[in-house]
């Protein structure tokens, strides 16, 4: 296997375990949906929550390519509202963006469970208010 072969083969792994990361997250109070898809230039990973009053939260990682470059997008969004700064950095090297998505992945992961825990502790505070 050439150097070419064995980085396309670690960027396809390196995107199972982002998938896997997203896959791994959940909240009781959310109802969740997983996200992956294939679109020409890229791929997307993530998942979609429901929170009890209806909104969505999105967590997720883009993986987009042209002729000399690959670029790395990762968000947490509430509808469309950011709940972390947009992650979007890029490479022209296969090795490179492996690592860069890795990051990326941790960016958006990491603070999930707690981002899931304020959205839905605002909801109750609303509740309670009424």
């Amino acid at each position: 296997m050439d150097s070419e072969s064995r980085a396309a083969a670690g960027l396809l792994t390196a995107m199972s375990r982002a998938a896997a990361a997203f896959d791994e997250l959940r909240h009781p109070y959310a109802r969740r949906e997983p996200l992956t898809y294939f679109q020409p230039d890229g791929w997307t990973t993530g998942v979609l929550f429901t929170l009890p009053d209806g909104r969505l939260v999105r967590f997720s990682v883009s993986l987009t390519h042209t002729r000399t470059a690959f670029r790395v997008s990762g968000a947490a969004l509430v509808e469309e509202r950011a709940l972390i700064e947009p992650v979007d950095r890029s490479s022209g090297s296969v090795h490179e963006v492996v690592s860069i998505l890795e990051d990326t992945v941790g960016e958006v992961v990491s603070p999930a469970r707690w981002l899931l825990d304020r959205l839905v502790e605002e909801i109750a505070e609303e509740v309670t208010e009424i």
